[in-house]
């Protein structure tokens, strides 16, 4: 059975419009707050004699210093490492005389400064950008056989609209959590966010995939060839991202604080990503086509 997914494509173009508009006045209003990746701070790593004192425990155990946001990753069987804003060699001792009340050995300590945080956050930016045309190029080149009705440069102009979509969405949901509780944006998150853009591309390719198998074999008018690939791919798109889910949904609640905010940012991506796909990016390439015939014909 073919789904006409593309007739109410409007009805999605006004949905998705709303709700990168409300991302964009969020990041604009509250921004995102980086951690000390990438703007600096202390790392302190400490190794715990007997029983490990769980992650509660220790920042209440420093509650009385003033080091900002702390960031607890237990390591090994007994093993803690601390991040913190950037601290000074009396501050250190102090962190370490409070943590010593429980018999511990101290590990590495060592701080990242402004620079590298700058330096970082640049190379971020360069990455994701590189992603984006790198994205761009392969799908050019995958779908150079394709002259008609559209351009093979334009599905990757439609792919990255639609990875734009599923990247601000998650970057919006930490930028609220970054306001109201002080959730920051680590490296972890962001290597979440690259792996919600090759997820995301990679459902969007499989569509695109079938649309070219449809234009080249059988032919037919185009909005009926995007809705029939839609319709053979859908049942394989949702079992792929329900599959997925269930994973990272258990990552999220059982697999610690440390990897919470890594898995929320794929939970967010992931259905963000999985609309896209589905809904999104045949419906660009149908109104880009009508949008083209109509404009030649004038």
């Amino acid at each position: 059975m073919i789904i006409p997914f593309t007739k109410y494509r409007k009805i999605y173009f006004i949905f998705s419009g709303l709700v990168v508009l409300a991302s964009i006045i969020v990041l604009f209003v509250f921004g995102l707050k980086p951690g000390i990746d990438f703007t600096g701070g202390s790392i302190l790593e400490v190794q715990y004699i007997g029983e490990r004192p769980n992650n509660d425990q220790i920042r209440e155990q420093l509650s009385e210093f003033d080091l900002g946001n702390i960031y607890v990753q237990p390591t090994g069987d007994n093993g803690v490492i601390l991040r913190m804003k950037d601290i000074d060699e009396e501050m250190h001792q102090g962190v370490l005389a409070k943590l010593g009340e429980i018999e511990l050995e101290q590990g590495k300590f060592e701080s990242i400064g402004p620079v590298i945080g700058r330096e970082l956050k640049q190379k971020t930016r360069i990455v994701v950008l590189l992603v984006l045309l790198s994205i761009v190029i392969y799908i050019a080149f995958a779908f150079r056989r394709i002259k008609m009705p559209l351009r093979s440069w334009q599905y990757g102009v439609t792919s990255v609209l639609a990875l734009f979509h599923d990247i601000l969405i998650p970057f919006a949901v930490f930028s609220v959590l970054g306001h109201l509780y002080g959730v920051e944006i680590t490296i972890p998150v962001i290597t979440a966010m690259l792996a919600v853009l090759g997820y995301s591309i990679n459902n969007t390719v499989v569509v695109f995939d079938r649309i070219r198998e449809g234009l080249l074999k059988r032919g037919g008018y185009f909005e009926d060839v995007v809705d029939s690939s839609l319709s053979q791919t859908l049942a394989r798109q949702i079992n792929t991202s329900i599959t997925t889910l269930f994973v990272v949904l258990a990552i999220f609640f059982f697999g610690g604080a440390t990897l919470k905010f890594f898995a929320l940012a794929l939970i967010v991506g992931i259905i963000a990503g999985t609309y896209s796909s589905i809904f999104l990016a045949g419906s660009i390439l149908v109104s880009w086509f009508k949008w083209k015939n109509r404009h030649f014909s004038e």
